[in-house]
């Protein structure tokens, strides 16, 4: 069943081998598999991943500028002025006395958003913050290979959120491949698949809407090829998480950047 990977009353993992990234309590989006226990996930390195981001809203994001973040529509409730969302950057422990928090001012959910496909928007914040950004990928050159995925949150379903950042590996999955899973459900021409769709095990879970996937280039930087988006239940086998393309709609999120 299609699930949001946003907290909704209960925490579903981030499954970096069911790493994860809390969120806040809503109801269900819908009944969800008990995830498996965290498996491969390892702690990253403080200034491993700078450009991560927590939101207060219980969803994850990168820094596409120092100002603005980009995370998931389905996090967010519309676009308009919004002073409500901390974001927190700048650690890998959230307990640290140096993580930076800044307000959002505005958001930007995706034209178009109907909770199907379209899964991005971006959130203003009141101040810039002084830490790398995330460049996103503007083709699909970088479509393929294993991906990195990292956040924070529960290990368990209803488990309390970690607090330091996680992070684990995840191969891509064809688009045939993951519409044996999904069926019409799945949007090929903007969503992209990655898990181990045979053992199950490692994967991104409800809780962590908005983190983004990324690789190295060619040059050895980071890029973002996803967003975390939805997929059912949590690292199980057949099913691989599903993700927002982000090169699919890089140039709409740069025209929607220039305007906040």
């Amino acid at each position: 069943m299609k699930s949001p990977k946003k907290f909704t009353g209960l925490k579903r993992v981030l499954a970096l081998g069911a790493v994860t990234l809390a969120t806040v309590s809503l109801q269900p989006v819908s009944a969800q598999a008990a995830p498996t226990p965290v498996v491969g996930g390892t702690r990253a390195a403080q200034g491993e991943f700078p450009f991560m981001v927590r939101l207060s809203m219980g969803c994850g994001g990168a820094l596409y500028t120092q100002q603005i973040v980009l995370t998931a529509a389905h996090c967010v409730s519309g676009s308009g002025n919004n002073t409500s969302i901390t974001a927190t950057t700048g650690v890998v422990d959230l307990q640290s006395s140096s993580a930076t928090k800044v307000k959002s001012t505005k958001v930007l959910q995706a034209p178009g958003y109907n909770g199907k496909g379209k899964d991005w928007a971006l959130i203003k914040l009141a101040s810039p913050v002084n830490q790398p950004t995330l460049k996103i990928a503007t083709t699909t050159a970088y479509n393929n290979g294993n991906f990195t995925i990292a956040g924070w949150g529960a290990a368990r379903e209803g488990g309390a959120q970690q607090r330091y950042l996680l992070k684990a590996t995840v191969p891509f999955v064809s688009d045939a491949t993951c519409q044996q899973a999904y069926g019409s459900d799945l949007v090929p021409g903007d969503e992209i698949c990655a898990g181990f769709v045979q053992q199950g095990g490692v994967d991104t879970c409800q809780g962590d809407s908005g983190g983004p996937m990324f690789r190295k280039d060619d040059s050895g930087a980071f890029i973002q090829v996803g967003i975390v988006s939805w997929g059912q239940g949590c690292a199980e086998p057949g099913y691989p998480g599903v993700y927002s393309e982000v090169s699919t709609f890089a140039a709409d999120i740069a025209r929607a950047a220039s305007t906040l």
